[in-house]
């Protein structure tokens, strides 16, 4: 036994950084083991460290018993008299051991159970240092590479960059820097898992709150994010101070602060756009640098259909369609692009298959496609309440309108199934047909 273990007890707690009162837990636990191997199981013996003494006591209990069956577990009244006179039958004795009596491998198993308990200590440490941290950007050197994990040290602790959280066009190479997001923190038997990421759009939010002052003071906000890492991403932000321009503020002078994310993402494009509580601005917006003509809202479906000129519709799109994908992501909103000349050819399509309905004039035909019913089946399958809404349409026509378009559809399916030739249709409604 070491002379002096309240010493070396300190100064492995002071360099590990572990709680006096584990080191000593682990050691008293570590002492219990070797005795329990040496003497057995059964035998029912404490350990105490000694404050004092500097040592740590192990105490064997027996019961004191007039006739002794089992020499593991009982002592003699006799014995038990010499050892404490206070005693009584039924009584546990606590004897204590010659701890000097272990020998080597007894000693051998208290410094391995000492190592593993301090080894279990520091990550219980690591863990309860990091736990708190997710969604922080961390620094690190990558320490080696693991059948494609990146294995970073980040000082007291490793980290992991596994396969998926790795950009594809990114080269990683032992001892090069690595900025990193923190996306998860794992506990296991082997220790605290640090799962990084280089793909999360937190670590692109991370990056600007590191480089623009007005996001970590709280006067710009960011609204959104998202990415296509290596290639391209858009940022949402937002300022609550109509002196602060928000995108300005994020760009910086002559840029300077958008370059320097660029960098660390390694050519990474960024677009970054004004935030809007009005949906429609929002997505053409997120769009940008695309020019929008119009835009056509479903709240319902929670779709919108934007319209560009034509020399606008492939920014609008993007390479591979990555512009409207990325746009779609960041605002929430399935959008759907079409060209002038593509809706103008739409349009006058439609307005011709309105026209075909018996009863529906130039004019209703217009009035019908601006409030979005398109076709015999949009009318039929609306209520009287919605197609009133169209501008001169009242309840009595409403409901011939919707009568005769079921009789319009009626017609064309019994043309499709060849029962019936093409014949013009009777107005049901008797109402004179509009001028075309």
């Amino acid at each position: 036994m070491i002379s002096d273990l309240t010493r070396l007890i300190d100064e492995v707690g002071k360099s590990k950084g572990i709680n006096r009162g584990i080191l000593i837990e682990a050691l008293e636990s570590a002492m219990l083991t070797a005795a329990k191997k040496r003497f057995g199981p059964y035998q029912d013996i404490e350990a105490n460290f000694n404050e004092e003494l500097g040592e740590v006591e192990l105490f064997e209990f027996k019961t004191v018993v007039n006739e002794v069956k089992d020499l593991r577990v009982e002592i003699s009244f006799e014995e038990a008299v010499e050892l404490d006179p206070g005693v009584e039958i039924g009584d546990s004795l606590g004897i204590k051991m010659d701890v000097g009596t272990f020998g080597r491998i007894s000693a051998q198993t208290a410094k391995q159970v000492i190592i593993q308990k301090v080894r279990d200590a520091e990550r219980e440490n690591v863990y309860n240092d990091y736990k708190g941290r997710k969604g922080e950007l961390v620094n690190g050197i990558i320490h080696r590479i693991d059948r494609n994990n990146i294995i970073v040290n980040l000082g007291r602790a490793e980290a992991i960059l596994p396969p998926h959280e790795q950009v594809s066009k990114e080269v990683y190479t032992q001892g090069n820097r690595i900025k990193a997001y923190i996306l998860d923190i794992l506990k296991s038997s082997k220790g605290p898992q640090i799962i990084l990421s280089r793909t999360h759009p937190g670590l692109l939010i991370g990056l600007f709150g590191v480089e623009v002052p007005e996001i970590s003071e709280q006067i710009v906000k960011i609204k959104g994010a998202v990415r296509e890492p290596g290639s391209r991403a858009k940022i949402a932000v937002y300022s609550g101070d109509l002196d602060v321009d928000p995108v300005g503020a994020c760009v910086g002078m002559k840029g300077s602060r958008v370059r320097s994310v660029v960098q660390e993402l390694h050519g990474e494009k960024i677009d970054i756009v004004p935030w809007s509580d009005d949906p429609a601005k929002f997505v053409c917006n997120a769009l940008s640098p695309a020019e929008i003509s119009e835009v056509i809202i479903d709240d319902v479906a929670r779709t919108m259909e934007v319209i560009v000129a034509d020399d606008q519709l492939s920014l609008a799109i993007g390479k591979k369609g990555q512009n409207v994908r990325l746009a779609a992501r960041l605002t929430g909103w399935k959008i759907d692009i079409k060209s002038e000349s593509k809706v103008a050819g739409i349009s006058e399509d439609i307005h011709k298959s309105l026209i075909d309905i018996p009863g529906i004039g130039y004019s209703t035909a217009g009035a019908l496609f601006n409030r979005g019913f398109f076709s015999a089946y949009d009318i039929f399958s609306a209520s009287i309440e919605e197609l009133t809404k169209v501008e001169g349409i009242g309840e009595k026509k409403a409901d011939r309108l919707k009568k005769t378009a079921e009789e319009y559809l009626k017609q064309k399916e019994l043309e499709k199934s060849g029962e019936v030739s093409t014949k013009d249709m009777s107005v049901a409604s008797g109402e004179e047909d509009e001028a075309k």
